[in-house]
């Protein structure tokens, strides 16, 4: 069908057509052949781009002639003298009057070969328009992209006594509604992925027989899954520090997060087995792959209490420091300030 339509098409409509879409594709698959190293598609591209100057250089013999028709007519010549001799005519039924002049026939005249290449460079880029403009205006219906999972709202959630007892402390919706942002995956290097699960939680902090606050939440792509923990306690990050030499904590950094005092580590996260089945209770509590933590006090002055914004993977891979860090400037001006 599409080639009965092209061969429809004018010689200057349809030859410009063709060197622009042979070269948008060849360029563009020789570029993917390049930089996937894949010989195949690098031959597919050569043969557009062949295909490409064939039609270049027909165009430009069709132009030449037209700009210098008496090429095109020299070859011609002999049979232009062989119609030069005088042969008999038949005699014609009607003669003109004599005096007058036998009016010549009205010439055909000749598309304009620009005017035409223009329509083409149009019709071209309304082709373009359609294609790029397309997705954005079919149903969302058509794209089988599973959406990215969304925070609960949290509205029937009964608080813990702490959080009345807290001024300043947050929800676990809260903190799951500023942690679960579009660019999520992109600030983790993994731009391409989606939310799988989203949930917040308004717990308390363990040992403190629920006086504590402390709100997290956690969002789960298929490559890491990010936590946000708030701890609304009496513990500055600097004395948090010092407890580290008592700990299993490695890798420690200490620095400035949006002028605050914060400090990076790494730990191991655990490793529950829970057996659901009629046969027990499940497996011991193992150790689970490494996880790296970074620590923001609440406030620039360190009063007390923290931020706690973890990262893991079931692999055991870490992004790098920088990912956290840019979590950290995204998410923690989205949470909520209350005063105390």
């Amino acid at each position: 069908m599409l080639g009965f339509f092209l061969r429809l098409l004018p010689f200057w409509i349809r030859e410009p057509l063709l060197i622009v879409v042979g070269s948008v594709f060849g360029v563009r698959i020789m570029y993917l052949a390049l930089r996937d190293e894949e010989g195949a598609a690098a031959a597919i591209g050569v043969a557009f781009l062949v295909f490409t100057a064939v039609r270049v250089h027909m165009v430009v013999r069709a132009l030449r002639a037209r700009r210098n028709p008496s090429t095109a007519a020299s070859a011609g010549r002999a049979v232009s003298d062989v119609a030069a001799q005088p042969q008999p005519q038949p005699q014609s039924q009607s003669q003109a009057p004599a005096g007058q002049r036998p009016t010549p026939a009205a010439t055909e005249k000749e598309p304009n070969a620009w005017g035409q290449a223009v329509a083409a460079v149009a019709v071209v880029a309304a082709l373009g328009a359609a294609l790029w403009l397309g997705p954005h205006l079919l149903p969302s219906d058509i794209d089988n992209a599973p959406p990215a999972a969304s925070c609960s709202s949290g509205e029937d959630e009964e608080l813990p006594s702490a959080y009345e007892h807290t001024a300043r402390a947050v929800t676990g919706g809260e903190l799951c509604k500023a942690l679960n942002r579009p660019d999520l995956a992109q600030l983790l290097g993994t731009p391409t992925e989606t939310a799988a699960v989203a949930s917040g939680t308004s717990n308390t902090a363990p040992l403190t027989d629920g006086k504590v606050a402390q709100p997290e939440a956690e969002v789960q792509f298929d490559t890491y899954t990010v936590n946000v923990s708030a701890t609304y306690n009496e513990l500055s990050v600097a004395q948090y520090v010092k407890l580290m030499a008592f700990g299993e904590e490695t890798d420690i950094r200490t620095l400035s997060v949006l002028g605050r005092p914060a400090v990076l580590f790494s730990d191991h996260t655990m490793k529950i087995e829970i057996d659901l089945g009629s046969g027990g209770s499940g497996g011991p509590v193992e150790r689970g792959p490494q996880a790296r933590t970074l620590t923001v006090a609440l406030d620039g002055k360190d009063l007390g209490g923290y931020y706690d914004i973890t990262v893991w993977s079931a692999s055991g891979a870490l992004p790098d420091d920088s990912a956290l860090l840019d979590i950290a400037a995204k998410v923690l001006p989205a949470i909520p300030e209350r005063s105390v």
